[in-house]
């Protein structure tokens, strides 16, 4: 059995409640992970304190407990683009609570995940745009997520949503312009 099926059993065996299962996985996806995370850390400033590594760990402990009927290893990478994404979003949110002044005592599940404040506004601006996105047209937003934030090619969101390489760059193209004009009606300011 190749890699891409001893990912696949794994992935089962994590889902039969096989504790050892999701050890033995990440070296299996290690580097996928690590592609993804930089993708990800490639969209923010060049002086961030993000660190990829501190993304993947907890994306993948998030991961590796969440309920979810595995299909395969091009699903668990499509998910665990959603998982990152979700990461960076959390982190953004707790960022600018801080900055309001919450009376919660924020702490750090690790001290390499910081987020500037305008980057996090971004983010959130995005986020919420992408989540509108999601309700009016889910695929879109899916190809947004794996193309925008996983750094996927469109032959590899291709490939993970079972779609024509066209009809990703149809969905691609209308979801950024949909997304453009969604921020700049929000956040006017977010969108120069």
């Amino acid at each position: 059995m190749g890699a891409a099926g001893d990912v696949t059993r794994l992935l089962r065996a994590m889902k039969s409640g096989d504790d050892s299962a999701a050890e033995k996985l990440l070296p299996l996806v290690y580097s996928e992970l690590h592609r993804l995370a930089r993708a990800y850390m490639h969209r923010e400033r060049p002086d961030h304190t993000l660190q990829p590594t501190a993304l993947i760990n907890e994306a993948y402990l998030r991961l590796a407990h969440d309920d979810i009927d595995w299909q395969n290893r091009q699903h668990f990478i499509a998910v665990a683009a959603t998982v990152m994404r979700r990461v960076l979003v959390d982190h953004a949110r707790a960022h600018n609570a801080e900055l309001r002044g919450g009376n919660l005592q924020r702490v750090e599940l690790d001290e390499g995940i910081a987020i500037s404040a305008e980057r996090s506004k971004e983010l959130l601006a995005l986020n919420d745009a992408l989540t509108a996105l999601e309700t009016i047209n889910p695929r879109q937003a899916r190809v947004v997520e794996l193309r925008y934030f996983a750094g996927l090619s469109v032959e590899e969101i291709a490939a993970a949503l079972d779609m024509s390489p066209r009809s990703v760059k149809r969905d691609w193209a209308l979801a950024r312009l949909w997304l453009f004009k969604e921020i700049q009606k929000n956040c006017p300011d977010q969108g120069n």
